[in-house]
């Protein structure tokens, strides 16, 4: 998958020529437009766009109240950025193991989490699969727990028919170069239906300030700038019919992929949106090592679970053996908007041949 802009080169290319001309180059009309546009895409009333998506987890968690002495469950399959988030935000994270199907978090091993400290759930949509969120609602309700949605690689993704992001109190987006709706550098987003929580966000992103260099609270620095801001609306208009395109080409791949010596996790959701298609085999090595003498490149998402990483021993994590035993097995095959009906034949053909 190339980054270099394809059939939206033109659009990009105007968007920056549009900021460049403008001589405003950091919380002007692009992000208070990128903002309005990315809500109404997200079913939210509002986004409040900031640097990252890690920055969107902690930020969005400080304006809930989530802090130091507060445990947020959340899934040990993912990015280690989404326990970073719940770090950044002084609390600690709680892994709950995860469904073998859908790759997310187990309704049971979550409500098994939950302590006298558990202030915050957050389920991580991953790989553009969205969460269970029925089931994570009724254990937020049956404990009084906040929500928030790791929704980094689920842009427009539902549940149920409903969007990621709009079930909790609010949801975090990432904006990085290579998720479905990707800027050319960092980026990320908050959405939420709370006006409250949208005005406290916007002080926090902004070093606390209530006005010209007038800082109430404690803040940071994590601001999305105007031309990731031109570039991200540009791109938002694609992105429905590019998701048509991520959901068409793994409706694709399953029946060729049918009777292959691997594993592929069911689409449990139609408001799947495929950021990755990922399958599994207990001889991962060998089994790339084949793809890739067939000219067919792989990447793994992720090739440890976080409750193995150093950074987040502080947290003294439980194993989570389900997880632990994925992330030893998963493969990303290649999929993206622009990978044409003879990609998928050709790489579909390879992982046919793969004896292991």
């Amino acid at each position: 998958m190339s980054l270099v802009p394809g059939d939206d080169a033109a659009a990009v290319r105007q968007a920056i020529d549009r900021v460049v001309a403008s001589g405003w180059f950091i919380l002007g009309p692009e992000v208070d437009a990128f903002e309005a546009e990315f809500a109404s895409a997200s079913g939210a009333a509002h986004a409040v766009s900031v640097g990252t998506g890690t920055d969107a987890i902690a930020l969005a968690l400080r304006a809930m109240g989530v802090g130091p002495g507060d445990e947020v469950i959340t899934s040990p399959l993912s990015a280690v950025f989404s326990a970073l988030g719940i770090m950044m935000a002084g609390a600690t994270p709680v892994f709950a193991d995860i469904d073998p199907d859908r790759l997310t978090m187990d309704p049971a091993a979550t409500g098994a989490a939950v302590t006298s400290r558990t202030a915050a759930l957050m389920p991580v949509h991953l790989y553009g699969q969205p969460a269970d969120m029925p089931a994570m609602m009724a254990i937020a309700r049956r404990h009084n727990l906040a929500v928030l949605e790791d929704a980094c690689q689920a842009h427009l993704a539902t549940c149920n028919g409903q969007p990621v992001g709009t079930f909790g109190i609010a949801g975090a987006f990432s904006f990085y170069p290579t998720k479905n709706l990707g800027a050319l550098g960092d980026g990320g987003a908050v959405t939420t239906s709370d006006g409250a929580l949208a005005e406290k966000l916007k002080r926090l992103r902004n070093g606390g300030q209530t006005s010209k260099y007038v800082h109430a609270e404690f803040g940071v620095n994590s601001r999305l700038d105007e031309m990731q801001a031109a570039i991200l609306r540009a791109r938002l208009q694609l992105l429905p019919a590019w998701t048509a395109r991520r959901r068409e080409r793994a409706a694709a791949y399953r029946p060729m992929l049918r009777g292959a010596r691997i594993t592929v996790p069911p689409e449990r959701d139609s408001g799947h949106v495929y950021h990755l298609f990922p399958v599994l085999t207990e001889r991962r090595d060998a089994f790339q090592a084949h793809l890739a003498a067939e000219g067919v490149g792989t990447l793994v998402h992720y090739p440890f679970a976080i409750t193995t990483q150093a950074a987040v021993a502080s947290a003294k994590p439980a194993q989570c053996p389900v997880a632990e035993r994925i992330a030893s097995e998963v493969v990303s095959l290649p999929l993206h908007p622009a990978l044409t009906s003879a990609e998928l034949e050709f790489v579909s053909a390879a992982v046919q041949r793969w004896r292991p």
